[in-house]
């Protein structure tokens, strides 16, 4: 096992989480929600309904902080078994990321197994979401010229398209006059072409879940895809960082890859990392092997720009 991941075990076993070597060779979800974190300083509804909400943590500092918009996966759907795909699942990365000086809204939203979610209830409150940070500025000192959002797996997806929505056509029912223009996407082995994925559905998620997710196949509602999956939005206009691991069997390197050579063929700033001895759930685990990679993609990002004299 390596060093990074014998790093983890202690704050694992600290909370009751007893791995055996074997199952601890790559993390799962219930591990990475057992990693410490510190409590959110202020749970925020951006909606009425009860998934319609995110934690934002911040230093208590008056200097204005750059702002990640940080989206949980879960394959868009909440229950999983046993499970519950949720905001605590990125509890640690946001913590994380809090530390180093950027503040994080680390947001809910309804999957398709929640009242509302799926076609276009879930798009709609990412969104909402997004454009809620500029009643949260009033309030907070939030950097809205320094926005990175940080998607992992269906929160990539989501993410990136929170992205891309200035692309919509003023026809389509998720455009909105003013979308909140964010510096750029982190996307953690998220899939950025939904029809791309819609062979391995079922085998990762159980379910026919973008089916679920968009009322139909890409052939019943091809303006739904085109307006949701971030593909059919190229180019966005924005840096995509795109990092999954070499050994990711939920959202295998070779699909994050030609979304990122699509991207780039259209005319878009990609960079794309494959982290070795990394699967999933590294990517979200500060820590992990995939930390470092993860942390400095989002630093560079959210960098401060030197201004051109005029």
């Amino acid at each position: 096992m390596e060093k990074t991941k014998l790093r983890l075990l202690p704050a694992l076993i600290a909370l009751g989480v007893t791995p055996s070597i074997s199952e601890a060779q790559f993390l799962g979800p219930q591990q990475v929600n057992a990693l410490p974190s510190s409590p959110a300083d202020h749970r925020v509804q951006y909606g009425s309904g009860p998934f319609q909400f995110g934690d934002l943590r911040l230093q208590k500092t008056s200097q204005r902080h750059p702002v990640a918009v940080v989206i949980h996966g879960g394959c868009w759907k909440s229950k999983h078994g046993d499970l519950t795909a949720d905001l605590e699942n990125m509890s640690a990365l946001s913590s994380a990321l809090t530390n180093l000086g950027i503040a994080t809204w680390n947001i809910e939203y309804r999957q398709i197994d929640n009242p509302g979610g799926g076609w276009p209830g879930t798009f709609d409150d990412v969104a909402n979401a997004v454009d809620y940070l500029r009643v949260l500025a009033k309030s907070y000192p939030l950097d809205l010229t320094r926005i990175v959002v940080v998607g992992h797996s269906a929160g990539g997806q989501l993410g990136t398209w929170a992205a891309a929505r200035h692309r919509l056509s003023p026809k389509s029912p998720l455009f909105s006059t003013n979308p909140l223009r964010v510096t750029g996407v982190v996307n953690l082995a998220g899939p950025g072409d939904l029809a791309n994925f819609l062979p391995l559905e079922s085998r990762v998620c159980g379910d026919a879940v973008i089916t679920n997710l968009m009322g139909g196949s890409p052939s019943e509602v091809p303006e739904r895809y085109r307006d949701g999956s971030p593909s059919n939005l190229l180019p966005l206009g924005v840096k995509q960082v795109l990092i999954v691991g070499a050994q990711d069997k939920t959202v295998p390197p070779e699909v994050v890859k030609k979304y990122g050579e699509d991207a780039r063929n259209k005319g878009d700033d990609i960079e794309l990392t494959i982290v070795e001895n990394a699967s999933h759930f590294e990517l979200i685990a500060p820590g992990s092997i995939a930390w470092s990679k993860v942390e400095e993609a989002i630093l560079l990002m959210l960098k401060p720009r030197k201004r051109i004299p005029q």
